[in-house]
């Protein structure tokens, strides 16, 4: 209901796609982070900034219900100084806040950008969430989409717009993959039948090195978003 109508912003606001803020200083990639819950979103997030933070400068913002969990775990990983992390509280579905009612997601990566910018990268982790899950092109520029085997590896034939549509999927935690039964050459088939030529990452993000082709992925969308013209 609410994705057919059009969305409209305070003036403040830099819309995705445009590179320049409304203060006329460039802004960061943003990159969303979505997924169910337990899949790994807030360990991938904390794996790209300990992997990229001494490349480019990072801010979080982090979404829960009614808590400000992840950005906690992110502070105490003390994976970046505790003013470049920031949470919103969304009250409701995590869709509401990513999707259709964005304007607190907006603020939060406009105050971090007033406050410690210059930011070449803002990393928005949306609370845990189902396979419909997925970010207006309002907020972010591009959206990672996290899965992991041990939820079941059937997760890639069944689709959904998160699955099917997001920019990179990342099926984690496969080192689990013997131990719950999970195939992961059929994943694989699945995934690459629902998303065609968009790419998929199968890894585990807390063993060593497994977030490099996430970072890679990540640095490779960086290096084009600096190319852009101001």
């Amino acid at each position: 209901m609410h994705r057919d109508q059009p969305e409209v912003f305070p003036e403040r606001y830099a819309h995705s796609g445009t590179v320049v803020r409304g203060d006329g200083r460039r802004r960061g990639l943003r990159v969303g982070l979505g997924g169910p819950v337990g899949s790994g979103k807030t360990a991938t997030v904390a794996a790209l900034c300990g992997a990229l933070r001494d490349e480019v400068s990072i801010g979080v913002v982090t979404n829960d219900i009614y808590t400000r969990e992840d950005a906690e775990f992110l502070l105490r990983a003390a994976v970046l100084p505790a003013e470049r992390i920031t949470a919103v509280e969304t009250g409701a579905c995590p869709h509401t806040a990513i999707r259709d009612d964005i304007s607190a997601n907006l603020e939060a990566v406009e105050d971090l950008e007033d406050s410690v910018g210059p930011l070449d990268l803002i990393l928005v982790e949306s609370g845990g969430d189902n396979l419909t899950a997925t970010f207006s092109k309002g907020l972010v520029d591009a959206q990672i989409f996290v899965i992991d085997v041990a939820g079941g590896d059937d997760i890639p034939r069944k689709g959904g717009p998160g699955v099917t549509t997001a920019d990179l999927l990342v099926v984690n935690k496969t080192d689990l993959a013997p131990y719950v039964g999970a195939d992961l050459d059929r994943m694989a088939r699945d995934a690459a039948a629902q998303r065609g030529d968009l790419p998929v990452v199968f890894t585990s993000v807390k063993r060593e090195g497994g977030i490099e082709p996430v970072a890679a992925w990540v640095a490779e969308r960086l290096a084009a978003w600096s190319a852009l013209p101001a």
